[in-house]
């Protein structure tokens, strides 16, 4: 497994294109999801879109789990339930630093394909829902950033900068 770098916001054109269609389920996909994985726990996140690595394909990984051993992913994921609302700030690995809140679905119900291809559905609330919400708006281009008015978005980029800085 290798750690894979994280693109950061108007860094890389893959964090804002619809990322494309995973056809082929193969040895190759497995081993990206696998360094997606390590990826994420590195970044103590938990969850992590292929665009964020620079990858413009529908494949994210997730683990909300308190203990950080329950991981899964998602592949073509989409939204085929949503019911509910609010208002969750959360951060996000692509705009280190910062911390914006997003209009959310309280409960979502997904369709997705895992690492063999094989379809699944699943239902999330609270985190989860959050997490999936998140991350399917990453292979669609949009971060949580561009829910923010502009003023706002401009500050968040602003604080991005200042940490990645302090980061070198």
């Amino acid at each position: 497994m290798a750690l894979i770098p994280i693109v950061y916001y108007s860094h890389h054109p893959a964090l804002h294109k619809v990322a494309a269609t995973v056809t082929e389920f193969n040895d190759e996909l497995a081993k990206l999801i696998q360094d997606m994985y390590e990826t994420m726990y590195e970044a103590d996140g938990c969850g992590l879109a292929a665009p964020q690595i620079g990858i413009a394909k529908r494949i994210a990984v997730v683990d909300v789990s308190e203990d950080k051993n329950k991981p899964f992913c998602i592949i073509n994921p989409e939204i085929i339930e949503r019911s509910g609302s609010e208002l969750m700030s959360a951060g996000c690995l692509s705009v280190p630093g910062t911390y914006t809140t997003a209009p959310r679905a309280s409960h979502v119900k997904v369709r997705a394909q895992d690492e063999t291809g094989t379809f699944f559905e699943m239902e999330g609330s609270g985190v989860l829902a959050h997490c999936l919400q998140h991350e399917i708006d990453h292979l669609h281009g949009k971060l949580n950033v561009d829910y923010l008015s502009p003023l706002k978005k401009s500050i968040s980029l602003k604080k991005m900068e200042k940490f990645l800085k302090r980061m070198k």
